[in-house]
């Protein structure tokens, strides 16, 4: 058998690439120097037409980007066994479906865990010390006028409250723990080997949090799981920071609470329809945005990378997988 560096592509094993027209694959060399990478977006040949003459000879698939992979895109790949994806999130592969199907899924949140973890914090401090609120202040030249900048609020001390103890969650923990924190979660079990108090639903964790941190994964039953009822319970005075995905909230109602004051402020990564952010949220100084790029860094990437690389190959030499889900 040929070495790896001289084999063709016809040799290698087959991945097709599930991304949007527009997406660059960031690390295209590495990945077609090991796989034989099949890209409908760059052949001159029609999506449907190339998708079908390849379908036989694909048993893994690695999606990039929020591109949907239904139930009807699975009936189109007879022999796919895996799905890997590049994100942190899944809510744009129908799991079920893969489920009934026999398709194993990975993601990569274990590899975005820190990074998208330090935005949180970040965006948690920010809120709170008022940073890029007191930063306007200054480059708007207020200070020579006002004199005086609103107080912020201490970190260490705070109740927070996380939902979705997973990979990220737990580096949050980790993180506000150092700070002198107090932590409570909700997921969807509770965890025998974590020593934080856990809350059955967000609600009754939110009476009892100054903070409630989102990190958890969206489906049909956290659509929507922080609404209206959970941010009065949260407080005037509380924090709602969001590095899951936009529709864990009712933005609409987060909205309402932060313009009426019902709650103290939000430091958000994530929106329901991104790129549009609601236009109100922009002249609130409680109130941090981000371009959802919590997990936005080099070194994440090169974890991305190398998880990935790991989960083929290792589906390819019959060894166990990395970071595989629940696809329930």
């Amino acid at each position: 058998m040929a070495d790896k560096e001289t084999q063709q592509p016809e040799e290698l094993p087959v991945v097709f690439l599930h991304r949007p027209p527009s997406f660059i694959l960031p690390f295209g060399d590495h990945l077609r120097s090991q796989f034989h990478v099949l890209d409908p977006y760059e052949s001159p040949e029609p999506y449907d037409s190339f998708l079908a003459r390849h379908a036989p000879s694909i048993r893994a698939l690695m999606t990039m980007g929020p591109t949907l992979i239904s139930a009807e895109f699975l009936d189109r790949l007879p022999v796919l066994e895996l799905i890997v994806a590049t994100s942190a999130g899944l809510d744009h592969i129908d799991l079920p479906a893969c489920r009934s199907r026999g398709i194993v899924v990975t993601n990569a949140s274990s590899a975005f865990a820190e990074d998208v973890a330090d935005c949180a914090v970040g965006l948690l401090i920010d809120v709170l010390r008022r940073i890029s609120a007191a930063d306007r202040f200054v480059r708007g030249r207020m200070w020579p006028v006002k004199e005086t900048y609103p107080l912020g609020f201490k970190l260490g001390g705070k109740r927070v409250g996380i939902v979705g103890l997973g990979s990220i969650g737990s580096e949050v923990a980790k993180r506000l723990s150092a700070f002198g924190c107090t932590i409570a979660y909700t997921s969807r079990n509770k965890k025998q080997s974590v020593p934080f108090p856990f809350y059955a639903n967000v609600r009754d964790l939110a009476a009892n949090s100054d903070v409630l941190v989102l990190c958890c994964a969206l489906t049909k039953e956290t659509y929507h799981l922080v609404n209206k009822d959970v941010m009065v319970a949260l407080g005037k005075e509380g924090v709602i920071i969001n590095v899951g995905r936009g529709s864990l909230i009712n933005e609409k109602e987060l909205v309402q609470c932060l313009v009426g004051g019902e709650i103290g402020g939000a430091g958000l990564d994530v929106y329901e329809n991104e790129p549009n952010v609601p236009k109100e949220l922009f002249g609130l100084d409680n109130v941090v945005l981000s371009p959802h790029s919590a997990g936005g860094t080099p070194e994440a990437f090169e974890a991305v990378l190398q998880l990935t690389v790991g989960n083929l190959r290792a589906f390819f030499s019959n060894k166990p997988l990395v970071s595989v889900v629940s696809n329930g």
